[in-house]
């Protein structure tokens, strides 16, 4: 079920029986587990995956991997990225970007500040920023 109102990008995947409330927002080559169902007005980042039955009530950011009931961060797409032949480089740097949100005890200011002042503003580092930034649900933690 597609909600009203959502905006599915491209290349996206959906697994059977996949359920996205309205307003719901997919980017660009995310996947969709089966059984997931996605809260109204949350938003699936580019690149990001959500594992079979989760329940997703916040934000997903780009290249993360969400699963559970409900739904944690379990870590970035490295395969897809790789799939997808991103360099080596922006790969490490998505992987930095990961450590110092969800590993780090920084809270969500502290972490987009950090990344801001430790990493290169690559075009993947900046999409992760501003996509937290813009979050109205919250991301998920």
């Amino acid at each position: 079920h597609i909600g009203h109102d959502c905006t599915v990008g491209d290349h996206v995947i959906f697994s059977n029986n996949g359920t996205l409330g309205g307003h719901v927002q997919v980017g660009n080559h995310a996947m969709m587990g089966g059984l997931t169902a996605v809260h109204q007005f949350c938003r699936i980042g580019r690149f990001a995956i959500t594992g079979g039955c989760s329940k997703i009530v916040q934000d997903v950011p780009p290249f993360m991997i969400a699963d559970g009931n409900p739904a944690e961060i379990r870590g970035i797409n490295l395969v897809g990225l790789e799939r997808k032949n991103f360099p080596p480089e922006s790969v490490k740097l998505i992987k930095e970007a990961f450590r110092l949100i969800y590993r780090s005890k920084y809270n969500r200011r502290q972490a987009i500040e950090a990344m801001q002042k430790e990493l290169p503003q690559t075009e993947e580092i900046t999409e992760i920023i501003q996509f937290i930034e813009q979050s109205e649900r919250g991301i998920i933690r």
